[in-house]
């Protein structure tokens, strides 16, 4: 990157006249760069409005082009003002980049605060369609307004859906009429299909549907299997709606056990307690401090989920990143044990794998080479002992600690890592440690991660 990209990078607020003149010369990158970092707050109403307009612009030249630069630039945009154009452009260039969570998020924001826009409804339902929910398709779809553009289409996509939430009926009423005969209940209805269920080493393995979820004394449901004790505020659904959670999240659980055992060589065997929240459960269970931070975190022995009313790809991207706190306790026998940015920065990486890629986000990997070439990445001893949500830059914070876990992992695999997080947990010192395992030590790996963030 050369001094001027740079300059304009850490400028603290640079003009809505930088914005238009870059736009102009078609400087993308460059325009990218000059706001990345910069504080909506820090401008007035009518010069954030100045400053979204280009790279808007930026966006929807690019989305078809370069997604991943379109994607940038319309993250920005929006964050400078939310318009329809701006989060119909973000979504599309969050589905080039498979990013279909951050999709969904920008088309559900589009049909909540424009819902005379019918292209957030029919985009939202064809999305949802894709990913088998014929509710939640029909639900989007029928919020496009009569007489609108995409009216037509979502006509015809409503057939489909209903079609596809017709078989999830009929499926969910099979369930519950297995549930009734099991129970000893008389059965009435006309069910003829029964989930397929496969026994072995001690257990009873569904291979179907299965739903066997009880009401605790706390108020919560909780549904067990030998990995998970799921708990979750029933919220009024009725039996096939939490039927259709419960199994959606079980099998978003059993992704993260898979994802993590198939990268890190192994995950946790005891079971975990995964306690879900909506966003106002987790406020009043957490407090307001955690809610307005923290997608999700691991304490007190178990995983705890802000926001999982709705499993998003990004919800299940933090159930993996808990998931992986959750095996280092096991492993390590107390992940406090560990420097903050290890622990934290084995779940980043391990999210980032599941997400796609070896690597953060652009915006946050372009933050994080500026970070490095100008001296300012922060060093893994001030990452060493407190949570990184309390960092001055939480995001800068998680890339420099992935970033050192990936370093660490070039070297000799996961299972090399594991082997010296089991030492600290049997009482070697951190340091000593890393120094047996990978003949360097801190100061050392802070050098070779600076550099390797500098050239990305």
């Amino acid at each position: 990157m050369n001094p001027h990209l740079l300059a304009l990078l850490l400028a603290a607020s640079p003009p809505p006249q930088r914005a238009q003149q870059l736009a102009q010369e078609k400087a993308w990158e460059e325009l990218y760069l000059a706001y990345s970092t910069a504080s909506p707050q820090d401008y007035p109403e009518a010069q954030r409005k100045a400053i979204a307009k280009p790279l808007l612009k930026g966006c929807e030249t690019l989305v078809a082009s370069d997604a991943v630069m379109a994607y940038s630039l319309g993250e920005r945009a929006v964050a400078f003002e939310e318009t329809a154009p701006g989060l119909r452009c973000l979504a599309r260039a969050a589905l080039g980049t498979d990013q279909r969570g951050t999709a969904e998020e920008a088309l559900r924001k589009g049909l909540e605060r424009f819902p005379k826009e019918g292209a957030f409804g029919l985009e939202l339902g064809k999305l949802l369609l894709e990913d088998k929910d014929g509710p939640g398709a029909i639900a989007a779809l029928t919020r496009v307004p009569p007489g609108t553009p995409q009216a037509k289409g979502a006509k015809q996509l409503l057939q489909k859906a209903r079609s596809l939430s017709s078989e999830q009926s009929q499926a969910r009423a099979q369930a519950e009429a297995l549930e009734r005969r099991l129970n000893g209940e008389e059965d009435t209805g006309s069910a003829t299909a029964q989930p397929a269920v496969a026994r072995g080493e001690g257990e009873t393995r569904s291979t179907g549907l299965s739903y066997g979820s009880s009401l605790g004394t706390d108020g919560m449901r909780t549904r067990v299997n030998r990995r998970f004790v799921v708990k979750y505020f029933n919220n009024n659904r009725d039996f096939s709606q939490r039927a259709d959670y419960e199994g959606r999240i079980v099998s978003a659980l059993d992704e993260a056990y898979e994802h993590t055992r198939a990268l890190l060589g192994e995950a946790r065997e005891s079971p975990v307690d995964v306690v879900l929240y909506t966003r106002e459960e987790f406020r009043t269970h957490r407090g307001e401090a955690w809610a307005n931070v923290a997608a999700g975190l691991y304490a007190d022995q178990a995983i705890r989920i802000n926001d999982a009313a709705e499993l998003t790809q990004q919800t299940k991207a933090t159930l993996v990143h808990e998931y992986v706190h959750a095996a280092l306790d096991e492993i390590c026998g107390g992940g406090h044990l560990l420097p903050t940015w290890l622990n934290e920065g084995l779940a980043e990486y391990v999210e980032w794998r599941y997400l796609g890629s070896e690597g953060p986000p652009r915006e946050t990997a372009d933050m994080l080479q500026a970070a490095a070439r100008g001296g300012k990445l922060p060093s893994l001893a001030r990452l060493s002992q407190d949570m990184l949500v309390r960092q001055a830059n939480p995001a800068l914070a998680y890339a420099t600690s992935a970033s050192a876990v990936r370093e660490l992992i070039s070297r000799g695999g996961a299972p090399k890592l594991l082997s010296l997080v089991r030492d600290v947990g049997q009482g070697t010192g951190f340091d000593r440690a890393l120094q047996t395992h990978y003949g360097i030590n801190v100061a050392k790996l802070d050098e070779d991660v600076q550099a390797a963030a500098s050239r990305r």
